[in-house]
């Protein structure tokens, strides 16, 4: 959970900003990865837009069954509501705000904050396993660990339980989110 002093500060369009144009030419591969909070609902809406402007993006989803009167349905859920992930460089910020359904870039001190690279790698990798996972609260207590068998070999997480199986939590600690996975103790090791 974000304490009150570290609560985020909304980064909104200034009128002595000037818009970057969003083209190829600008995409960097080396740009950081920002945390985008969006309105409810709109994280599909965010991603359909930054992809149209060539923006790199990622929504992580959850599949979840959904009952509609007559039936059921499967849908992917954003794993993190209400945040979509893109990477940019700051001076296409203003471009970034102006999206339907964008309410910020995630920032601290009037700056857009970065999200370490690796934190995102770790739940891209989850993402495409066939692992069952979960969103859970950002847990701070606990070993990190790293994966060193198995499907997410390599990944690096926070053990929250032992016994036959561990609980790892993959944590993105700007936005205060994290996932579960629950994997064979004897994969991990103390980093």
């Amino acid at each position: 959970m974000v304490s009150e002093a570290e609560t985020p500060h909304v980064t909104t369009p200034h009128p002595d900003v000037i818009a970057v144009p969003l083209s190829p030419e600008t995409a960097v591969e080396s740009a950081p990865w920002f945390a985008l909070w969006t309105r409810s609902r709109h994280e599909q809406v965010v991603r359909e837009q930054l992809e149209r402007k060539q923006i790199e993006t990622f929504l992580p989803t959850i599949t979840r069954w959904s009952r509609w009167k007559d039936r059921r349905k499967k849908i992917a859920w954003p794993l993190f509501p209400g945040y979509c992930f893109a990477r940019f460089d700051t001076a296409q910020r203003l471009g970034i705000l102006r999206c339907t359904g964008v309410v910020s870039i995630v920032s601290f001190d009037g700056e857009p904050a970065p999200i370490a690279s690796a934190e995102l790698e770790n739940i891209r990798c989850l993402v495409d396993t066939e692992l069952q996972y979960d969103p859970c609260p950002l847990i701070h207590e606990g070993t990190m660990v790293e994966v060193a068998y198995g499907a997410l070999k390599g990944v690096v997480g926070r053990l929250v339980r032992k016994g036959a199986h561990a609980r790892l939590v993959l944590s993105v600690d700007l936005i205060g989110q994290a996932v579960s996975v629950e994997v064979d103790a004897a994969d991990v090791k103390a980093c």
